[in-house]
C-alpha cells in the first residue's frame, strides 16, 4: 500500500462538521485512499454505481437518512457522481445530521461538481487525488531508486495498477486508456461523435509541448473549433488534460492569448498513440520530458502550494520558457531539458522583461529540486 501526501490532510478534517469530497480520475486511488483512512473504523459504504442506492439517496429525507445510518457515525459515498441531485443530500448531513461525517468520492468533476457547489458551499473540504506522484513514490522507494525509474515512469506513467502491477503495464494501459476515458465522457449527449474525441485525443497526444491552436485542431480531425474547445473542456473536467495558458504582463512582442495542453499522465498518453518504444528510441523524447515535469509539478503543487499558477511563456519571435510560476513571493522561469548535455538558458529578453526572476535548468540529473 503506498502511502498518499493527501492522507494526512484528510484525516485531520475528519468530524470538523464538514462533509469530505475526494475528486480525480478513475484509477487513481481514490477508494483506496478512503478505506485506508477508515481501516478499523465502523462506516457505511454506498456506490453510486448501484441502482437502489442512486434511488436511495436522492430526494432522500433527513428521517430516512438517520434511519439508514443507524449507530454508525461515517458515511462513505464512492462515485457520487452518479447520484442525481447529491449535493442536497450530502446537505442534509452537514446541516441537519451533524454527528455523521460524510466522505464522497467523483471519477469527474462534471456533474457532481455542479451539484455540489451551490448545495454545499461553506460545507465542504475539497481535494484532488491525481496518479501516483514522483513525489510520492520518492517517499516511497527512495531518491535515488526513483530517479533510476524516470524513463520507465515516463513510457508508462503513474497510476497505481501500473506501478504495482510490473511487466503487464502496456495491456493495462491499453484497458485504462479506453475504459477510464470515454466511460464517463460517453455518458454526456454532448459528446455525440465519439470517434471524433478519439481524432482530438491523438492530436493532442501528438501536440504536447507545441502551442494549441483550435482552428487547427478543427481542420485536422474534420470539425469546428467550437466543438473542438467544447470537447477539450470536457476533457479537462474528466482529468485527463489540461491546459497552461501563457504567460503576459502586457510587455511587447509577448504572445498573450495562447495555451498549450498536457496529459495528466505520460502513460495514457502513450497507450492512445500506441507507442510504448524505450526513450532512446523515441522521437519525443523532449516533448514528452516536458509533459512529465510539467504533470509533476502540477500534483506537487496541487499537494503543497495550490496559490501557486502555472504558465508558459513565448514571443512573437519564437523566444520560448517552458515553464513560468508566479505566486505573491514573485515570478520563477524554468527551462525543462531532457538531455543534460544541450546548453540551455532561459531567455535574455525575459530576464529584462522580468528583472527578479528565479530560474532554473531542470533535467533528469535536477528535477527533485521541483518535484519533490
Amino acid at each position: 500500500m503506498i502511502n498518499r501526501l493527501l492522507q494526512d490532510h484528510i484525516e485531520s478534517r475528519l468530524f470538523k462538521g464538514k462533509a469530505i469530497l475526494i475528486f480525480g480520475p478513475r484509477q487513481a486511488g481514490k477508494s483506496t485512499l478512503v478505506e485506508k483512512i477508515l481501516h478499523k473504523k465502523d462506516y457505511k459504504y454506498l456506490n453510486g454505481d448501484d441502482a437502489d442506492v442512486r434511488e436511495l439517496l436522492t430526494r432522500a429525507t433527513s428521517t430516512r437518512l438517520k434511519a439508514m445510518m443507524g449507530k454508525q457515525r461515517i458515511l462513505f459515498i464512492d462515485e457520487a457522481q452518479r447520484i442525481p441531485e447529491i449535493g442536497l443530500t450530502i446537505k442534509l448531513f452537514t446541516d441537519q445530521i451533524k454527528e455523521v461525517q460524510v466522505i464522497a468520492t467523483g471519477s469527474s468533476a462534471f456533474e457532481l461538481q455542479n451539484q455540489l457547489n451551490e448545495p454545499l458551499t461553506g460545507r465542504k473540504y475539497e481535494y484532488l487525488l491525481l496518479p501516483l506522484s514522483f513525489e510520492e513514490m520518492t517517499l516511497e522507494k527512495g531518491l535515488l531508486k526513483e530517479k533510476r525509474l524516470i524513463e520507465h515512469r515516463m513510457i508508462f506513467g503513474y497510476y497505481p495498477e501500473i506501478v504495482t502491477k510490473p511487466g503487464e503495464e502496456a495491456e493495462l494501459l491499453r484497458l485504462l486508456s479506453g475504459s477510464y476515458l470515454y466511460k464517463d465522457l460517453l455518458m454526456l449527449e454532448q459528446v455525440k461523435k465519439p470517434l471524433l474525441l478519439e481524432q482530438l485525443l491523438r492530436a493532442l497526444a501528438l501536440q504536447i509541448g507545441s502551442k494549441v491552436s483550435f482552428n487547427e485542431l478543427a481542420q485536422l480531425i474534420g470539425s469546428d473549433p467550437k466543438t473542438v474547445d467544447k470537447y477539450i473542456e470536457l476533457l479537462e473536467k474528466a482529468f485527463v488534460v489540461f491546459r497552461l495558458s501563457s504567460f503576459s504582463r502586457n510587455v511587447r512582442n509577448e504572445i498573450k492569448k495562447s495555451r498549450k495542453i498536457y496529459f495528466y499522465d505520460c502513460g495514457i498518453r502513450n497507450a492512445i498513440l500506441g507507442n510504448f518504444k524505450p526513450m532512446a528510441a523515441r522521437t519525443d523524447a523532449g516533448a514528452l520530458w516536458e509533459n512529465f515535469v510539467i504533470a509533476e509539478r502540477l500534483k506537487y503543487l496541487k499537494y503543497h502550494q495550490p496559490e501557486k499558477s502555472m504558465y508558459f511563456w513565448r514571443t512573437a519571435q519564437q523566444q520560448e520558457v517552458d515553464l513560468v510560476e508566479e505566486d505573491a513571493d514573485g515570478i520563477s522561469a524554468y527551462e525543462l531539458k531532457w538531455n543534460a548535455k544541450n546548453k540551455a538558458r532561459v531567455p535574455s529578453i525575459f530576464l529584462k522583461n522580468y528583472p527578479g526572476a528565479r530560474t532554473g535548468i531542470i533535467t533528469p540529473d535536477n528535477v527533485e529540486e521541483l518535484l519533490v
